[in-house]
């Protein structure tokens, strides 16, 4: 795993737009970063990356598979009890994933170390599956990179393929907070990467949907919504005004209520504690469990509800290294090992491992001088040489 500087493309802006990224650059700071690339051997894509990915993916299934079963897992994640059948029954009927993404710590020696899961709502897949892509062909011809260059990414024909899988018998509502640029992107993306699949597609904002007399959720045109892709948390849905008619309404969800239990940063002490000391996981407990002093004075402080880094605090020593200021932490905290990322040129880079439909099929790459990823950390493409 290298990190190597090179030239931009002159019209990488241009490029971006034309594609519908227009999130290239977020608060006049650029987002999509192409003055260096990520360089992975095939070995380690295979044996350290993707291998593992599968594996992890596996072991979160186990887990979620006990969760149904035994409240006392849905109790740790603080996941309401009015929802507990949802998730349960979402799970028995096998309702099927389109996508997540693994966070995880790799530094091209030793196993990569998970950090989180993303299994709801997982946004940069646009920037993964087709832009990174894009970069990959256009560096290769303009003699940017090496022509034996590749890259582990197959997440558009996956999603394609997936979306057939899920079929067309009903039409698909795509929704959530279609305010939010990336939000909205990534919404027009796997939009169309349904249509591309067959499927007759709606788009619109999680605000415009309605409830019937009957129950049932609607569109903006009375229609009943059958099957929705929501990008917008299952913990969110819980509490909202409508969350009560969840379990009664027809609709069914993708994600489905049973990835309201992988999404969970509770999830981490729960795998460290099915599967002790594999090599893929940190050690991590709930905060609140006395075991959690096994960890000594240096850890990573994180919500069991958080995103992009909110109120996540490294540890050193007993001192405060980074926190990160946000709205989370009101059900609790875990603590997981320090495991710090490295430091390639004082940038810290997280890898983003893609599943589509339980297998994994590409990487992304966020990186930033702060130790803790965030919503405005750069996303950086990779290359296999």
């Amino acid at each position: 795993m290298q990190r190597i500087a090179c030239p931009e493309r002159d019209d990488w802006q241009t490029t971006a737009e034309n594609a519908g990224f227009t999130f290239h650059s977020i608060d006049g700071e650029r987002y999509w970063d192409e003055r260096a690339y990520y360089a992975f051997t095939l070995d380690e894509i295979e044996r350290d990356i993707e291998a593992p990915t599968g594996e992890i993916e596996a072991m979160c299934l186990e887990l979620a598979g006990r969760a149904v079963k035994d409240e006392r897992y849905l109790r740790r994640l603080k996941i309401p009890e009015a929802y507990w059948d949802l998730i349960a029954v979402s799970w028995r009927r096998k309702n099927p994933s389109l996508y997540g993404r693994l966070d995880l710590k790799f530094s091209g020696s030793g196993p990569a170390k998970l950090l989180e899961y993303n299994a709801d709502t997982p946004t940069s897949i646009f920037e993964a599956a087709v832009f990174q892509w894009t970069w990959l062909e256009q560096a290769i011809t303009r003699n940017i990179i090496p022509k034996r260059a590749d890259q582990f990414n197959s997440i558009h024909e996956a999603l394609i393929e997936a979306w057939k899988r899920i079929g067309a018998t009903h039409p698909l509502h795509l929704t959530g907070l279609t305010g939010n640029a990336e939000d909205a992107g990534t919404l027009a993306y796997l939009e169309d990467t349904a249509a591309q699949a067959g499927l007759k597609t709606t788009l619109l904002d999680i605000e415009q949907i309605g409830l019937r007399n009957d129950g049932q959720f609607v569109d903006l045109d009375e229609c009943p919504i059958r099957r929705a892709f929501k990008l917008y948390p299952w913990e969110w849905m819980f509490h909202d005004a409508f969350g009560k008619n969840l379990s009664s309404a027809p609709t069914q969800w993708i994600e489905p209520p049973w990835k309201a239990i992988l999404s969970n940063k509770g999830i981490l002490p729960l795998l460290w504690e099915m599967f002790p000391n594999h090599p893929n996981l940190l050690p991590a407990y709930f905060e609140d469990d006395p075991q959690a002093v096994q960890l000594g004075t240096s850890y990573v402080r994180k919500p069991i509800y958080s995103r992009e880094g909110a109120n996540v605090e490294l540890v050193s020593a007993g001192l405060t290294l980074v926190a990160e200021e946000g709205p989370y932490g009101a059900e609790g905290f875990i603590r997981q090992a320090l495991a710090p990322l490295p430091n390639f040129s004082g940038q810290y880079p997280v890898l983003g491992s893609w599943l589509v439909d339980h297998t994994p099929c590409g990487l992304s790459i966020r990186e930033d001088e702060n130790p803790i990823t965030g919503n405005t950390s750069r996303f950086l493409p990779h290359a296999i040489l």
